[in-house]
């Protein structure tokens, strides 16, 4: 049916044609990040309209900043960001992943296979292979050793800018994440990426960055006179600004004598000083606030000797709060009308401080009673490479929490897409229907995960792809046990175990993103009919 017979205000294409559009936009989005994949992976420059510019090979980082036009390349881009929500990693592979599955279906429906049995092949593919992984490619790992954290942070990193210094953000990462473990109500732990915070500060080179044992603020205390520490601290932490009051707008006071006039201002400057006063009595000695304070105030926090600080990031006193037990104010007015701090919002911590760092300060709080909050604070040459490095330990952060919560690893470097594939199309033969085709397609498009990293290596891609598979086939076929983690190692061009050499992934991180990759295949591969309405016009 054409475009003409519509009674639509707009085009209409079906069949084929939306197929391969899909299918095109989705290829060429996996083709912007395919270089940037694995440990000698090309790093990305994106320049946005107001000439703002971002360097990085972080997957969800540049699909966030591309501004995709076509509906099924915002399908690829919204997967990388949920594989970066839930897992935190692999969105790379993820996105390149679900291009090839849905160029591989294309073939398919042209060699007229029905889509709807391609589709129910894949979802065969899909649970087979995730229950391979969980009987076959798992590491089984009774306790959780500090080492194998080490090594799956350390694989998260390799690809990245901090790859050359691995060893000593792995040990970071592994060590603040450690920190942070939370119980819950009902005996399990949790480990929140949030409570890490990550300070940036310029000068100097990564190799220098630091974790520090507690929450640093970038801020400064508002005025020299007060002390730069503070033992046992009380912390108060309000949403409003300690300024001199104001009457509001539309109130007028009509003054006959002008002596009342300065009894007016005096009386505004005493509230302030009572709001402040009844704050400093119930023994708060860090006072910090989202928004600012009066010159005129600071001399009472001075001769109190406690430490204000203002203009706080909102995020940042929420986070305090929760490690310091304490409560973030908006207001001190109470049911009767009267202004009282009460003390049960104060926050505590065994010290704050301000410490020098670079050409600034951070104001440090140190043993924190309720979570133990931890400070990663990265130094680096400039802007860019602070950002960088910022997302690179965000991402091994975050690969170590889901190693600690699903307590299960499997070996890197192409080593689970190999096995899988192998064992995919063992899987096939064994089906006499027709969504064998289609399980045979699902396991070669497994294979440009390794065969995208051998490329970005520079080495002979289909020689060492050939190796890997033999030596799996091997391992499942022959029993070899010992040749079940073979990866490949593309520093000497090699295949060898990579679970011996620390290469790992969390396993969620595996089966979540083959899931992702397939549901957004099946997603696209489903459209067979393309509608695009013209815009209204509006009258002139």
């Amino acid at each position: 049916m054409s475009a003409g017979m519509l009674t639509l205000d707009g085009s209409r294409e079906t069949g084929q044609d939306v197929r391969t559009q899909n299918m095109l936009a989705a290829v060429s989005i996996a083709n912007i990040v395919k270089s940037s994949l694995g440990p000698v992976g090309l790093d990305k420059m994106l320049v946005d309209g107001v000439g703002e510019v971002t360097i990085t090979n972080d997957g969800a980082t540049i699909l966030k900043l591309l501004e995709v036009e076509h509906p099924a390349g915002k399908v690829l881009c919204e997967l990388a960001a949920l594989q970066d929500q839930e897992v935190g990693d692999g969105t790379t592979s993820v996105v390149i992943l679900a291009a090839e599955l849905l160029k591989r279906a294309n073939e398919l429906v042209k060699q007229r296979i029905h889509p709807t049995s391609v589709i129910t092949g894949y979802k065969l593919a899909l649970k087979e292979a995730i229950k391979f992984i969980k009987a076959n490619l798992t590491i089984p790992l009774v306790k959780m050793e500090r080492s194998n954290l080490i090594m799956a942070a350390r694989t998260s990193m390799n690809s990245k800018i901090i790859g050359p210094e691995s060893e000593m953000f792995a040990e970071m990462a592994v060590t603040a994440i450690l920190n942070v473990k939370t119980e819950r109500g009902d005996g399990s732990f949790v480990y929140p990426v949030k409570a890490v915070n990550i300070v940036k500060a310029h000068g100097r080179s990564s190799k220098e960055s630091k974790l520090v044992d507690g929450y640093a603020i970038n801020c400064t205390r508002a005025a020299q006179g007060m002390p730069t520490f503070i033992k046992d601290a009380k912390i108060a932490l309000l949403d409003f600004p300690l300024s001199r009051h104001k009457m509001k707008l539309g109130v007028q006071i009509l003054v006959k004598d002008p002596n009342e006039l300065e009894k007016l201002q005096q009386r505004e400057v005493e509230i302030t000083k009572e709001k402040i006063q009844s704050i400093i009595r119930t023994g708060a000695n860090v006072i910090m606030t989202t928004k600012g304070i009066d010159d005129l105030c600071l001399k009472y926090f001075v001769e109190a000797g406690c430490i204000a600080v203002r203009r706080c990031p909102k995020d940042d006193l929420r986070r305090i709060a929760k490690a310091t037990g304490g409560q973030l104010v908006l207001t001190l007015a109470d049911a009767e009308g009267s202004e009282i701090y009460d003390p049960e919002w104060l926050g505590s911590a065994r010290e704050v401080s301000e410490e020098r760092l670079g050409d600034g300060e951070l104001l440090y709080i140190k043993g924190c009673v309720k979570t133990a909050a931890q400070t990663i604070v990265i130094r680096g040459a400039n802007e860019y490479m602070l950002d960088e490095v910022e997302r690179s330990i965000h991402d091994s952060l975050c690969v170590v929490k889901r190693t600690l919560e699903s307590n299960t690893l499997v070996a890197g470097g192409g080593a689970v897409e190999a096995a899988l594939s192998v064992h995919l199309e063992e899987y096939a033969n064994s089906l006499g229907s027709r969504e064998q085709l289609a399980i045979v397609e699902f396991a070669q498009a497994l294979l440009v995960i390794p065969r995208t990293l051998a490329v970005n290596a520079a080495l002979d891609a289909t020689e060492l792809i050939a190796n890997l598979r033999a030596h799996h086939a091997r391992a499942q076929l022959q029993g070899e046990t010992a040749l079940q983690f073979s990866g490949l190692d593309l520093v000497n061009g090699i295949v060898r175990d990579n679970f011996a050499y620390g290469v790992v992934e969390p396993a969620i991180s595996k089966v979540k993103s083959l899931r992702f990759a397939c549901e957004a295949a099946v997603t696209i591969l489903r459209i067979d009919d393309l509608i695009r309405l013209n815009p209204a016009e509006r009258p002139q």
